[in-house]
């Protein structure tokens, strides 16, 4: 892992930079003490490095949980590196625990011999207690198999700041880039970046920003100065596709998709939603962006939500409606009503742990079966999934031009570790981006008969605007005639419609472009099959065993319903199949079902993504 080494003689004791390849960091403290802004923070200086990164927020459930409890510790985890990455690491090189809790929470994913930084001022009788502590884990040597610094960081933060007669609160809430600024300094990043932020950021109170710059300073210098540090590493800069880059969360390019969807079809884009974590965050973005022809409207309940973008829909704006599994099923009943009217829109499922409220700020990938099938009746729709946080802009973007192309509604499956999670995005030249050929029929003149149910090479039919002469036509929840869209009980004409209705979903697939595989295109002994965000640690996985030698490949599946044609082939020129799912099982009883092969199953609800040693693990118990 080691490059090289250089000495670095500015302290007082010679401190060795080391040169590594990568590295995974986690702040873990309260939820009020900026953890989530400590470890954006480190994200925008290691891409200001030029570094890969991929994030992993780690929000608790609780609100307002009781300070120094086990149930209210946040974390963020950011893995940067000089290769390229595709999961935010599995266990971590490095620890910032702010308080006890922190650390006994977070304690079991730190590697052995990893770096542990505690903030000692917090390891107090009470805290200890909270945490469920009967000893002192920092004096009876049951952290001797990690490099442990204990840091008086709230210490540290008050001594920097005791000339600007802040309040106690005040000062205390700095600590955060206390810690960061050690962080830095051990990390070999620039302090830049933070530095302009808090200028900016607290602009109009100039006590706020010294005090925050203050903070990052102590704890860059105690890094420097302090004679317990030995090493301190760097991390260099990564080898990329040259182009333009920013950091994005799976919420913001799935925003920004939507956004792009309706400017490319020249429409405006409406968005009804209700509240939902992790999905909150999307309405919260496509608000700051009403210049662009984006209408926000936040519903009082799901089923208005759904139901007032099946009305923008059907007046002719690209809608969309974002939530999680809760919400998508009260949406149900709705989504019925625009499969039945035909109608173009996306609905966005950032799935999260359930049943019901569940483990809200978890994520899980157990709302499958509801998206394909979770309506009543024969109520087929489209199903797509994306598989990182930057892929949530292009598979939205794909989304709206199979809703628009086919008539019909949409479900984009996402969830909270794409949500929460960042990564470098290469930002699109605008000419390469889809444009979506939205027509709507035009007017009738002279009694000439529209047939509002008659159907393109799509079995698409018409997107007729209301108010434009000629085209008035029934629409609503009950069945109607084929062609003309009369009210019909018809049962020959029911049966026609329910396979028209299919028929149409099943023909996206001859769209689709061929399946990928990652390895061997022939066939060998092993094929993992994954879908959402199981990508990057099935392709690391996968990456890793085959340099061992291994007969393993990969597909992964951005299509869900229907699923791809070439798909079944694939699978039947392996000896054994796989699927990894972040639930007990859902697409690997689709496969089963569908192509009669002896699927296995690797299944995790832990509200937690896979590590990438778990998955290489069952790979070679397979393969021995």
């Amino acid at each position: 892992m080691l490059a090289a080494m250089v000495t670095n003689t500015r302290t007082a004791k010679p401190v060795t930079t080391h040169d590594v390849e990568g590295v995974v960091v986690r702040f873990a403290g309260d939820s009020g003490d900026g953890m989530q802004l400590a470890g954006t923070q480190l994200t925008h200086a290691s891409a200001f490095c030029g570094n890969d990164i991929s994030t992993l927020p780690d929000y608790p459930a609780e609100i307002r949980a009781p300070q120094g409890s086990l149930f209210g510790v946040s974390g963020f985890q950011i893995n940067f590196s000089s290769a390229r990455i595709h999961t935010p690491g599995d266990q971590i090189h490095a620890l910032v625990a702010m308080n006890p809790a922190a650390l006994k929470m977070n304690l079991g994913d730190l590697e052995p011999g990893g770096i542990l930084v505690v903030n000692q001022d917090a390891f107090t009788k009470i805290n200890l207690s909270k945490a469920g502590y009967t000893e002192n884990p920092l004096e009876n040597n049951s952290l001797k198999g990690y490099q442990l610094f204990e840091v008086p960081i709230d210490t540290l933060t008050a001594e920097a700041n005791k000339e600007l007669g802040l309040g106690t609160k005040a000062v205390a809430r700095c600590r955060n880039f206390c810690a960061l600024g050690l962080v830095y300094w051990l990390y070999n990043r620039p302090t830049e970046p933070t530095r302009r932020w808090i200028e900016e950021k607290f602009a109009g109170t100039p006590g706020l920003v010294e005090a925050n710059l203050n903070a990052l300073a102590a704890g860059y210098h105690f890094g420097e100065t302090a004679e317990m540090f030995t090493s301190n590493f760097r991390v260099t800069k990564a080898k990329i596709e040259p182009g333009r880059y920013r950091g994005i969360t799976g919420n913001e390019a799935t925003a920004l998709g939507l956004i792009t969807a309706a400017q490319r079809a020249g429409k405006p884009l409406f968005y009804g939603s209700y509240p939902i974590t992790p999905a909150s965050e999307i309405l919260h973005t496509l608000a700051r962006y009403k210049n662009y022809n984006v209408i926000t409207f936040q519903a009082e309940d799901e089923i208005a939500a759904i139901t007032s973008v099946i009305g923008a829909s059907f007046a002719g704006a690209l809608a969309a409606t974002g939530t999680s599994g809760p919400g998508l099923a009260l949406k149900s009943e709705a989504l019925g009503l625009a499969i039945s009217t035909e109608l173009p829109l996306v609905v966005i499922d950032v799935q999260r742990g359930g049943p019901s409220t569940g483990l809200p700020t978890k994520t899980e990938q157990a709302d499958l079966l509801q998206a394909i099938w979770g309506r009543h009746s024969e109520s087929p729709l489209p199903v797509l999934a994306a598989a990182s946080p930057a892929d949530c802009f292009n598979m939205t973007l794909e989304a709206f031009r199979i809703a628009v192309t086919f008539m019909t509604p949409v479900i984009l499956l996402t969830d909270g570790y794409l949500a929460n999670g960042a990564e470098p995005w290469r930002i699109p030249d605008v000419a390469t981006l889809p444009t979506f050929d939205v027509q709507h029929p035009a007017p009738r003149r002279n009694g000439e008969k529209f047939l509002p149910y008659e159907r393109d090479e799509h079995l698409a039919r018409p997107w007729a605007l209301p108010g434009t002469p000629g085209l008035e036509h029934r629409i609503g929840g009950l069945e109607k005639e084929d062609l003309t869209g009369d009210v019909s009980y018809d049962p020959e004409n029911h049966q026609k419609m329910v396979e028209l209705r299919a028929a149409k979903v099943a023909r996206v697939a001859d769209g689709l472009p061929p399946t990928e595989i990652l390895g061997d295109a022939a066939g060998g002994a092993l094929l993992l099959v994954g879908w959402g965000s199981t990508y990057g640690a099935i392709t690391t996985a996968v990456e890793h065993s085959r340099r061992k030698g291994m007969s393993v490949s990969s597909v992964h599946l951005w299509y869900l319903n229907p699923l791809p044609n070439d798909l079944g082939d694939i699978l039947r020129r392996f000896d054994r199949v796989l699927v990894p799912e972040l639930n007990t099982g859902q697409l690997v009883r689709r496969l089963r079902g569908r192509y009669l092969i002896d699927a296995q199953g690797l299944n995790k609800v832990q509200g937690r993504p896979f590590m990438v040693q778990e998955i290489e693990a069952k790979i070679s118990a397979i393969l021995r």
